[in-house]
């Protein structure tokens, strides 16, 4: 067993729940890894022997950032749409079509060459975990191969089928429900964790709740995950569906009611609000108030949800400074939703933070203090340290 110590390190942040913030801050400290789990973390003078040792010469250490919302197997490129929105076009979930029509032209290896150059983006800026969806196949064979393509890369891998309907069943909705949940999530079901859904009861390309929950149910009887698409384009019942069916996270929470917010702190235990600051970024949206929902009890996540049509962004550290400036977290907060709340959003609790039994994913933030992640903006401040297989 090969043994690694961690030292100079400016300030560690654990996250372990401990202090006002639970951020868990400790200076002075030294961290052992003992293949690819924590073994030890104390201060740097008692620290044990170790095979080697990585100097980090006053730098951060925090937890790998968890981004446990994302879309990276695709081919094509929506720069022009990005272009309309920014001048007013709103979304409404139509572009997905052409993305799919790029994403079934190319092959296999492509795919998954793509996948990785955007792997790779996410490592480079502290990414750890991540999770990939499928749903820009949106065909038996293309899906199945979608999934494929992303368990090259993760674990974490979620069926989508349920994006949108495409435009060749546009007149049969019912028969692409029928596809999904039939002869699509058996061939998908075994290269999956979770299932997923577009719900959007507003949007004629999207899922209504009835819909929405037929797949989701079909998914559980499968044994998936739960996940949803929620509230991104409009109030909307999708947040209380993905609470009645105890989904592991509802995703974009961007148009929330008193009662939504509400039912979010009832099941804060089972149920993750993730919210995805790049879209409102990248859409011209409103901003959901992530203070208030913290206020209120709600548990919450952060994370990228890169993709090519509402934000083309890898970087979980811009996603912490979104949230400060414009969702009303703290510094502490953000970083705190980044990581242990998106682990949440996974249901795991070996990642996210840094203690003993974890899994040793770190990320390295070339300044003195995790503050730097919003404070520097835009700037690649952070960078992944894995002591063992990325996730």
């Amino acid at each position: 067993m090969t043994s690694t110590v961690i030292t100079g390190i400016g300030e560690l942040v654990t996250c372990d729940g401990r202090g006002p913030d639970g951020l868990g801050i400790r200076t002075g400290a030294a961290v052992v890894v003992n293949e690819e789990r924590i073994h030890w973390i104390g201060p740097a003078r008692t620290a044990p022997a170790a095979d080697r040792q990585i100097d980090l010469d006053g730098r951060t250490l925090i937890p790998g950032f968890v981004d446990s919302h994302s879309h990276l197997v695709f081919a094509g490129d929506r720069g022009a749409e990005f272009v309309a929105r920014m001048a007013g076009e709103p979304y409404d979930g139509g572009g997905i079509a052409s993305t799919v029509d790029a994403t079934r032209s190319a092959s296999a290896d492509e795919l998954a060459a793509l996948a990785a150059g955007r792997v790779a983006e996410m490592r480079a800026q502290g990414t750890t975990t991540v999770e990939i969806k499928s749903g820009y196949g949106l065909t038996v064979a293309d899906e199945l191969r979608s999934l494929e393509v992303a368990r090259q890369f993760t674990t974490e891998t979620t069926f989508l089928g349920a994006h949108v309907v495409p435009p060749e069943w546009r007149g049969d909705r019912a028969g692409y429900l029928d596809l999904i949940t039939g002869p699509m999530l058996a061939a998908a079901a075994p290269h999956a964790k979770w299932i997923d859904v577009f719900c959007e009861p507003g949007s004629p390309h999207a899922f209504g709740v009835e819909e929405a929950r037929a797949v989701l149910l079909a998914g559980r009887a499968s044994g998936l995950g739960l996940r949803l698409h929620a509230n991104q384009l409009g109030p909307g019942p999708g947040v209380q569906l993905a609470i009645e069916l105890e989904a592991a996270s509802v995703d974009h929470c961007t148009y929330l009611s008193g009662a939504d917010v509400d039912a979010l702190a009832d099941a804060r235990e089972s149920t993750i609000a993730t919210l995805l600051p790049g879209v409102e970024f990248c859409t011209h949206s409103p901003y959901p108030d992530a203070a208030r929902l913290l206020r209120a009890g709600v548990s919450v996540a952060l994370a990228t949800d890169c993709n090519p049509g509402t934000c083309y962004s890898s970087s979980m550290s811009f996603m912490i400074a979104l949230a400060v400036r414009e969702m009303g977290l703290t510094p502490a907060q953000a970083l705190y939703a980044a990581t242990v709340g998106s682990a949440r959003a996974l249901r795991r609790t070996d990642i996210g933070q840094i203690v003993v039994g974890a899994r040793a994913d770190f990320a390295v933030i070339e300044a003195p203090s995790y503050i730097h992640l919003a404070y520097r903006p835009g700037v690649p401040t952070a960078g992944a340290l894995l002591m063992g297989e990325a996730q």
